[in-house]
């Protein structure tokens, strides 16, 4: 597995992302299967990242100290945006949610189903184990978790 830093063309949002090699990345982002999580943009390219490379043992380094920073002028998220943020995917996720079919636990199946053509394709959710979701980024199938948690429709009274 690889994780690269990644940015989007539309806002310039950064994010991360893990695939099992480079290659990986380079076949999803071709087929559009990447997208921004913030504003939904594919066009979508690796960002600049700095490696985390440990000192010598033998070595102590000293942190340089951090300059104090303006708090407006600085890349902080407010805890106002972010609320913001995730009560607009909650609201855009609820909108979404029937016009898709429940599946349950049968996700996995469903989903490369409709990969490989052996079932028309559609829009489902459900549940799928760490596991199943490797498995289908493994194979370039596109599916993403849901960003708000629900509960299946049997588990509702």
């Amino acid at each position: 597995m690889i994780v690269f830093d990644l940015c989007c063309a539309a806002g310039d949002h950064r994010f991360e992302a893990w695939f099992a090699s480079s290659e990986s990345f380079t076949e999803q982002r071709a087929r559009d299967l990447i997208a921004c999580p913030v504003c939904g943009d594919v066009r979508i390219e690796k960002a600049v990242m700095a490696p985390r490379i440990g000192a010598k043992s033998n070595q102590l380094i000293e942190p340089a100290p951090t300059p104090p920073t303006d708090s407006a002028a600085s890349n902080e998220i407010s805890p106002e945006l972010v609320r913001k943020i995730v009560a607009e995917i909650a609201t855009k996720q609820a909108e979404m949610l029937p016009q898709s079919r429940w599946v349950g636990r049968d996700f996995a199946d469903a989903a490369r189903a409709m990969h490989e053509g052996r079932a028309p394709d559609d829009l489902i959710h459900g549940q799928a184990s760490p596991e199943e979701a490797q498995a289908l980024r493994d194979d370039g199938i596109a599916a993403m978790p849901l960003l708000v948690p629900i509960a299946p429709p049997d588990a509702v009274n």
